[in-house]
């Protein structure tokens, strides 16, 4: 696992990290075929990669001239990472205020409720048991 000082990708670095973490390995090419209509140009995919690189979430084995790129980040790690960003820049690391605005703002019922609440406690149980 590579550990980087981790920062919040662009929509457009976040949507390339998307295709990669799917593929696992892909050309410039690869990638581009997975983007939706209207597709960018071969160059401006090739620049986001390298961005992505010299920010550290993605790596390339060379073969000549052609680069075959990898994520180095996963996508468990950066959602932990993006998530935890959200909740202290929005809900001061409070999980009752998140809780509390999404139930508000989505009218979740008590059955919702109860079922995340169900899979909280799994989770931590299994943390637990884990340890």
């Amino acid at each position: 696992m590579y550990v980087c000082p981790m920062k919040t990708l662009t929509k457009a670095e976040e949507q390339l990290m998307h295709i990669l973490w799917e593929l696992e390995t892909a050309l410039v090419r690869d990638i581009l075929e997975k983007l939706p209509d209207p597709k960018p140009a071969y160059n401006t995919v090739s620049t986001v990669i390298r961005v992505l690189e010299k920010k550290g979430f993605v790596n390339h084995k060379s073969y000549g001239t052609t680069h075959e790129y990898f994520p180095l980040i996963t996508k468990k790690e950066y959602t932990k990472f993006y998530f935890s960003e959200f909740m202290e820049k929005y809900f001061n690391n409070s999980f009752s205020q998140l809780a509390s605005f999404f139930t508000k703002e989505n009218k979740i019922t008590m059955k919702e409720l109860d079922e995340m609440m169900n899979e909280v406690r799994q989770e931590i149980n299994e943390k637990e048991e884990g340890s």
